[in-house]
C-alpha cells in the first residue's frame, strides 16, 4: 500500500519545534503529536509549562503528549496529576522504569484508576507490554509506546513483537498501541500491516510524505537531475 488515505493508522508527529508543530497541525494527516524531555532540550526549550501550554492553545482538539522527567514515583505522580490538568486533549508519558530499572506498574496502575490519561514509554520486551497492559486496564483511554526502531536497531526485526504487542493490547478497548521511534516513512506501512493503532513519526521523516505513491521513474530523474544540478553548483571539473 502506497495511499495514505487508505490507512487506518493514525499518524502523530512526534518533536518539539513550536513552529513546525503549528504547521503539522495544518496537515489532516496528522491526528495527534507527542514530545518528550530528549525532544525539548534540543530545542533549547527552558520552560517546559509554558511552552506545553502554549501549544495546547493552539492545539486543543488532538491529543498531546507531555513526560514527566522526575525519577522518583512520587515526584512523578505529582507531576502527572499537573500535566494532566493542563487540557482534556493531554496524554501523560510515563517511562516504563526509572533510571534504577523499578517498574512504574504501580504508578501506572494508580494513575490511571484515578482517570488520567497516560501514554506509558520506552518499552521494548512483551513483558513490559504484558505488564503495563494489566496495570491500564479499561479504565481510561490510553497508549502504550514500543520503541520498534530502536529494537531495530539492535539487529532485531520488531515485526514479530509488535504484532503479538497488537495481540496483547486487544482485549482492552480504550488501549492503544504506539510504533514509536520510526527510522523511515515505510515504517507507516510495516506498522498499518500488523495492525498498529498509532505511530509517532518525528518532523524530518513526515517531510517525506509527499512523496508517498511517487512514480518511481520521475523519482529516479529527479535525482539524477540533483546530482547534475550540484556537479554544476559546485564548479566541478576533470
Amino acid at each position: 500500500m502506497t495511499n495514505l488515505d487508505k490507512l487506518k493508522i493514525k499518524i502523530f508527529a512526534d518533536g518539539a519545534e513550536l513552529d513546525g508543530i503549528l504547521e503539522l497541525y495544518k496537515n489532516r494527516y496528522i491526528a495527534g503529536f507527542t514530545t518528550n524531555p530528549t525532544l525539548m532540550n534540543k530545542s533549547g526549550i527552558k520552560d517546559y509549562e509554558g511552552f506545553a501550554r502554549k501549544l495546547l492553545e493552539h492545539i486543543p482538539d488532538r491529543p498531546f503528549s507531555f513526560e514527566v522527567f522526575s525519577d522518583e514515583f512520587d515526584e512523578m505522580e505529582r507531576q502527572a496529576l499537573k500535566i494532566a490538568s493542563w487540557g482534556k486533549n493531554v496524554y501523560v508519558k510515563i517511562p516504563v522504569t526509572n533510571t534504577r530499572r523499578e517498574s512504574s506498574v504501580n504508578l501506572v496502575k494508580k494513575l490511571a484508576d484515578a482517570g488520567v490519561q497516560l501514554n506509558v514509554t520506552a518499552l521494548m520486551t512483551l513483558e513490559q507490554v504484558s505488564d503495563i497492559s494489566a496495570a491500564l486496564g479499561n479504565n481510561v483511554p490510553s497508549y502504550i509506546s514500543v520503541f520498534a526502531g530502536r529494537i531495530a536497531d539492535t539487529g532485531r526485526d520488531p515485526m514479530p513483537l509488535m504484532k503479538r504487542a497488537v495481540e496483547i493490547l486487544s482485549p482492552h478497548n480504550k488501549q492503544e498501541l504506539i510504533w514509536a521511534s520510526p527510522r523511515e516513512l515505510l515504517n507507516i506501512f510495516h506498522a498499518e500491516e500488523i495492525g498498529c493503532h498509532i505511530i509517532t513519526v518525528t518532523h524530518d521523516i513526515l517531510k517525506k510524505l509527499s512523496i508517498v505513491g511517487k512514480d518511481l521513474d520521475e523519482y529516479s530523474l529527479d535525482t539524477v537531475k540533483m546530482f547534475r544540478d550540484d556537479a554544476v553548483k559546485a564548479g566541478f571539473s576533470l
